[in-house]
């Protein structure tokens, strides 16, 4: 039996989404037919792909070696579709970049407006997730890069071999968005024990990530009033005195008027680290345009208060 390409596609795309049922439901099939093909692949293959556990499968040995081909493979015939089908973008360079949710109200735009003055023959697609989803991506080969955020002790995203390269861009120092005419909005700073009690604004959590908005590790059960994704709607909520929630210091530029930073006095600091990472080997020129405008990014913001490139 022959491998096929729709083999190789769904390889992928289950090592990406990490269970047979997510990566079904992204091509349009049913669950029974995705397990179908990898079996079908798995004995075309001569090895187990797959290890199956109760929350999804991972990859095994022999699957990883398979899907580095495949990743090839497949991206080599994308290539010559969009070239035999004369796509607008041939001929431009192309790279893939994912990024975690906060990263997107300015380290993206930023990035992006450097790249657009500077290089604008250069295609970036970016996509949002968490970092389980977005390390596994990168293994997948659909994304280039990954911008990533970490706390300490800051262990690599996952597990897998080879080791994904981490290179740390920007460090800073948790902090807590009050509303300016609130009870802390005059403060220097607040204890742990005051925002215990406060009225909390977070996302809602997810199996692959904790949640986030809430500050770590609050004596008692802390009352989330509102849930929100993204980080732009979290702070809107907090300037109209909806709540407080937490933010890294390379935000400040997208704060709104109504919203004040203040760090958190009684506890250890909290230090998140945004990081670039990706599979390890040789770039292609695109993306280390797509890196170097990264660093510059980070460079930048590395200037604000309670930043440190």
């Amino acid at each position: 039996m022959e491998m096929t390409l729709i083999g190789l596609r769904l390889l992928r795309e289950v090592a990406e989404r990490g269970t047979f049922t997510a990566a079904a439901d992204a091509l349009g099939y049913t669950q029974s037919a995705v397990s179908r093909q990898i079996a079908a692949l798995e004995q075309a293959a001569g090895s187990r792909l797959f290890d199956r556990y109760p929350g999804g499968v991972r990859l095994t040995g022999p699957g990883r070696a398979l899907l580095r081909h495949a990743v090839v493979a497949l991206d080599a015939l994308e290539a010559a579709d969009r070239e035999l089908s004369g796509a607008k973008e041939a001929g431009r360079g192309r790279v893939r970049l994912g990024f975690f949710p906060a990263a997107g109200a300015v380290m993206i735009p930023r990035t992006l407006a450097t790249l657009r003055r500077e290089h604008p023959r250069l295609h970036v697609a970016t996509r949002e997730g968490t970092t389980p989803s977005l390390a596994r991506a990168l293994r997948a080969g659909t994304l280039d890069l990954a911008l990533l955020s970490s706390r300490p002790p800051h262990r690599s995203p996952d597990t897998d071999d080879p080791p994904l390269s981490v290179e740390p861009l920007l460090e800073g120092r948790l902090l807590v968005a009050v509303p300016a005419d609130g009870p802390f909005g005059e403060r220097g700073s607040v204890d742990v024990d005051e925002i215990a009690a406060a009225p909390w604004i977070a996302g809602p959590g997810s199996p692959d990530e904790p949640v986030l908005g809430v500050w770590p590790g609050l004596p008692g059960r802390p009352e989330v009033r509102h849930t929100a994704r993204d980080w732009l709607t979290k702070l809107h909520l907090v300037a109209a005195g909806a709540g407080i929630t937490t933010i890294a210091p390379t935000l400040l530029p997208a704060v709104p008027a109504g919203v004040r930073l203040v760090p958190v006095e009684g506890v250890a600091e909290e230090i998140r680290r945004i990081s670039l990472v990706r599979l390890p080997g040789p770039l292609g020129e695109p993306t280390r345009t797509l890196v170097q405008a990264v660093r510059q990014v980070a460079a930048d913001l590395g200037q604000l208060p309670g930043c440190e490139g």
